[in-house]
This record gives C-alpha cells, sequence and structure tokens, in this order.
C-alpha cells in the first residue's frame, strides 16, 4: 500500500481545499495585476491559469502523495516561465503538496529521496535565477545594485528554509501521530477480541461446571432411584412390604435431589454471599449412609486428622465421592462392596473410592463424562485425580487435594 489508510471523506475535503485555493489564486493574480507589484509581466488571466494547473493536483495528495508533490513542483518552476503565477497562493500549493508528501506515503525512504531531491531543485533552480538576475542588472564595475538583489536572495533563502523545514516537520510529524492512533487502534481491537476470549471462556467454564453439577446430581439421585425402582419391580408381587420400603427410598431420593437441584440454583444466583451452604466433607458419611440405605453395600471411614479445608475442596470431595458412588451402582454389578476412605494430611487429604466389582467393566457402557468431570473439578483446584482397575479386580478412584485451596 502506499498511502495510510485513507479517510471516508477525503476525496470531498480535497476538492473543497483545491476549489478554494483555485478560486484564492485567481483573486490574488487579479488583485497583484491590479497594484502592479507583481513578479511577472504576463497577463492576470494568464497567471491565473499557472496558478490553478499547480493547485489542481492536490485532488490527489493523500492517494498518490509522491506524485502529486512532484508534479506540483514541476508545474511551479515551469509556470514561472511560460505563464507567470500568483505567488501567494502558488506557495501554499507548493507547500500542501510538500507537506503531504511526508504525511502520507507509505514509502518512507521514497518520500524521503523526493524531498531532498525537491529540495535540492528549488535551491538549484533559485540560485540560478538570482545569478542570472544580477549577471542582467549589474553594468561591469558599478556594485551598487548588487545589494540590494543579494539582500532579497538572503530574505527568499531564508523564506524557503522555513518553508520547506516546515512542511517536512510537520507532514512527518502528522504520520506518526497516524501511526500512533492506528497502533492504539489496533491495541483497542486486541483487546476487545481479548475481553471477548476471556468471556467466552468464562461462559464456557461456567456451562461446564453447571453440566458437572448437573450431572453429579441427577445422576446420583436418578441411579439410586432406578436400582430401587427395579427392586420394588421384582418384589411387589410376592413382598409387598419390600417394595413399599423401596418406594419410599426412591421418595427420599427424589427428595434430595430437587433439594440439591435448589441449593445449587440458589448458589448460582446469589452474588452477594447468601446463606446458601453447598455440601462440604463433613457430609461426606451421611451422602455413604445415604446410599447404603438405597440397597448398596457402601462404607465410610476416615483415617488421621483431617484437616480444614475450604467450601471449593469440600464440595469437590463431595462430589467425587458421590460420582464414585454412582458409577459403582450402575457399572459394579450386582452384590458389589464399596468402600469410602479419606485420609488426612497437613498439607492435602486423599479420598478413595473403591469396589469389587467388574473392574473393567466388561459389557456395560458408559458416556464417561462422571469420570471427565471428576477429574476437571480436582484439576481445577490444584489436585490430581486417577481412575482404573485394581490388580485383583474391582475399580478404584483416587483423589488427591492441596488443602491450601481457597477457591
Amino acid at each position: 500500500m502506499d498511502t495510510r489508510e485513507l479517510p471516508a471523506n477525503w476525496l470531498r475535503t480535497d476538492a473543497t481545499i483545491t476549489v478554494a485555493l483555485v478560486a484564492l489564486g485567481c483573486v490574488m493574480a487579479w488583485f497583484t495585476h491590479l497594484t502592479e507589484r507583481s513578479f511577472f509581466e504576463t497577463p492576470a488571466w494568464l497567471q491565473a491559469v499557472g496558478s490553478i494547473a499547480m493547485t489542481v493536483p492536490l485532488l490527489w495528495r493523500r492517494r498518490f502523495p509522491l506524485i502529486s508533490g512532484v508534479v506540483v513542483a514541476v508545474l511551479y518552476v515551469v509556470s514561472a516561465y511560460l505563464t507567470g503565477m500568483e505567488v501567494h497562493i502558488s506557495q501554499v500549493s507548493l507547500f500542501v503538496s510538500f507537506y503531504s508528501i511526508g504525511a502520507w506515503s507509505m514509502q518512507r525512504e521514497r518520500a524521503l529521496l523526493v524531498r531532498i531531491l525537491i529540495c535540492a531543485g528549488m535551491a538549484l533552480w533559485l540560485g540560478v535565477a538570482f545569478a542570472l538576475r544580477i549577471i542582467e542588472e549589474v553594468d561591469g564595475t558599478v556594485m551598487a545594485p548588487i545589494r540590494p538583489l543579494l539582500g532579497v536572495f538572503a530574505i527568499q533563502i531564508a523564506v524557503n528554509i522555513a518553508f520547506f523545514a516546515g512542511a517536512w516537520v510537520f507532514g512527518d510529524r502528522s504520520f506518526d501521530q497516524a501511526v500512533e492512533r492506528e497502533q492504539l487502534r489496533q491495541a483497542h481491537a486486541d483487546i476487545q477480541h481479548l475481553e471477548s476470549e476471556l468471556v467466552r471462556a468464562a461462559i464456557e467454564q461456567e456451562r461446564l461446571r453447571i453440566a458437572r453439577e448437573l450431572h453429579d446430581i441427577v445422576a446420583h439421585h436418578v441411579t439410586t432411584m432406578s436400582v430401587q425402582a427395579a427392586a420394588a419391580r421384582r418384589v411387589i408381587a410376592r413382598d409387598p412390604e419390600a417394595a413399599t420400603a423401596s418406594l419410599k427410598h426412591i421418595e427420599g431420593s427424589a427428595r434430595h435431589a430437587v433439594e440439591e437441584l435448589r441449593t445449587m440454583v440458589l448458589t448460582l444466583r446469589a452474588s452477594d454471599g447468601s446463606d446458601v451452604v453447598p455440601p462440604t466433607v463433613d457430609d461426606l458419611p451421611e451422602l455413604v449412609a445415604s446410599a447404603r440405605a438405597s440397597g448398596l453395600d457402601a462404607s465410610y471411614e476416615a483415617f488421621g486428622e483431617i484437616p480444614e479445608v475450604s467450601p471449593a475442596v469440600g464440595l469437590t470431595l463431595y462430589r467425587v465421592t458421590q460420582e464414585g458412588l454412582t458409577n459403582a451402582t450402575k457399572h459394579a454389578g450386582p452384590g458389589v462392596h464399596v468402600e469410602v476412605r479419606l485420609r488426612g494430611h497437613p498439607d492435602r487429604v486423599e479420598l478413595e473410592v473403591s469396589d469389587d466389582g467388574y473392574g473393567e467393566r466388561v459389557g456395560l457402557t458408559g458416556t464417561g463424562t462422571g469420570l471427565i468431570g471428576m477429574r476437571e473439578r480436582v484439576e481445577a483446584i490444584g489436585g490430581a485425580l486417577s481412575a482404573g482397575t485394581k490388580p485383583r479386580g474391582g475399580f478404584r478412584v483416587r483423589a488427591e487435594i492441596p488443602t491450601g485451596v481457597t477457591a
């Protein structure tokens, strides 16, 4: 790309500037002619033509800054010899085109070279013009006319140095500011993109967390109710009391499921530290007892001094135990015995849920969501989880979680 990004209304703006300079150039050419202070002997209309020719290329000063700058500089010199020109507005046109080279060209090395050549060409032209003028005015040994010409020459040199230096500096500064604005715009866009990615990731994490909670709550209680319903169906004809007991267990499991779902919903809604308390490590004995009451042969043991853990660690231990009991109920087979062991250490807690069932779970398939959810839960708070068959049969889930986790 030869130029930096153009504003939306660049052509209309430059057209307005060009028309204004053309009008001013014509007016100034006429006024200069009336005051008889023109540097040129050509008619006012011809000088106006020269000024117009220099001004029109400014329409493309942003789109083609290098070409526009060179064309205006060449026309400035050519007009001085062929048509004459109004010097004031013409110099403004030259200033604008020279400024635009530095302000709009993306080819910085070419922009530097073109400006150097224009400055050198203008200096050479000005020097030659004054030298020729001196030769015309001076008569041999009479040196008096040289002094005013030298004064005019010195003034022109000073004016042109200030003129070109100002156009150079302001053009480069405009370009640098545009680059900085673009960098800030890009940085802002990157930040917005990063924010959207973070929001998307946070939403995804929250979605996964809710999915894990729903799976752990619903799967456990629905599995228990399914087992009890099957038991009730088998014995309802010959043992109504046993069937009634199974139905009561189903009712209790359904009630507990509703309570846990309500607790989860209230926890998700809470934003000001409400009184909703999620399950903790202290609820593990009750959880195992509930599974045992539902017909699962399960036991719970705690070894060592269990350190005080954060709510996050307590909830994770509870959900891992809950999922372990659910998996044993669904996949370990009939007559399975499940052991839940909790060991306390100064810096961590270990939880193990093992059974003596099928081990590889041959013929019994599942989605794997429970194990994935358990592992994600444990790893999210800095722990580690392993799951697999035991050497002598059965399945074991073991989790180690540091006690220093607070969230």
